[in-house]
């Protein structure tokens, strides 16, 4: 259950792998009319916090400089060694979690009912305990990293690091209410999604009215 199902209010977690089209189906989302809260997007507002960043100089000094963070720095450290990810994520995680729950009372206060929150880390975080239902985005391997060498173009030694570092399709599955496939093309994304919102909107519309 729900943080906020006792105030009418569903939150619908949206998590996936990287490079596996989370971002294109967060955009159905937002296209079928839903409130969408991007982890991602604070997560670059937070990187420029300066409390933030004076606790990130202390764990990783070479990664803060005068122009902020040096976030691909930054990933090629964290990525390769679970101990530092999960020292980082430590950190970053209570500044981001700060930011959507602000987020979440300002759509309330709207008069919103069922919100997106969009968020890669969201099992890690511990934020799943506020959703309603879970929706995830899985693919290939090597869908993912074609995707990821076209979109970040960096090395693909730090794509597979990358790509290794995140959990397994089985465990995104288990924890999930709904797993979207993304392993053909856009259109076929799009009637997944749409597919999964249509079931969403069933589920909670005449509850939260």
């Amino acid at each position: 259950m729900g943080l906020f199902e006792s105030e009418n209010l569903r939150i619908i977690g949206l998590t996936g792998q990287s490079g596996a089209g989370k971002s294109t189906v967060s955009g159905i989302f937002s296209e079928e009319g839903f409130p969408t809260i991007n982890a991602d997007e604070i997560s670059h507002m937070v990187s420029k916090n300066q409390d933030f960043l004076g606790e990130v100089r202390k764990l990783f000094p070479d990664c803060v400089t005068e122009n902020g963070l040096e976030r691909q720095k930054l990933a090629g450290i964290v990525f390769c060694d679970s101990e530092k990810l999960g020292a980082y994520t430590d950190l970053i995680f209570p500044y981001i979690s700060r930011e959507i729950f602000r987020r979440i009372e300002a759509y309330k206060s709207e008069g919103k009912s069922l919100i997106l929150l969009d968020a890669p880390t969201l099992f890690e975080s511990g934020l799943d305990d506020i959703c309603s239902s879970v929706v995830s985005v899985i693919a290939p391997m090597e869908l993912k990293i074609q995707r990821v060498l076209e979109r970040d173009g960096i090395p693909v030694e730090m794509v597979r690091s990358r790509l290794g570092s995140q959990k397994s399709d089985d465990m995104f599955i288990s924890k999930s209410q709904f797993t979207i496939v993304n392993n053909s093309d856009i259109e076929s994304l799009r009637e997944k999604t749409l597919s999964v919102i249509e079931e969403l909107r069933r589920l909670y519309t005449d509850e939260c009215n």
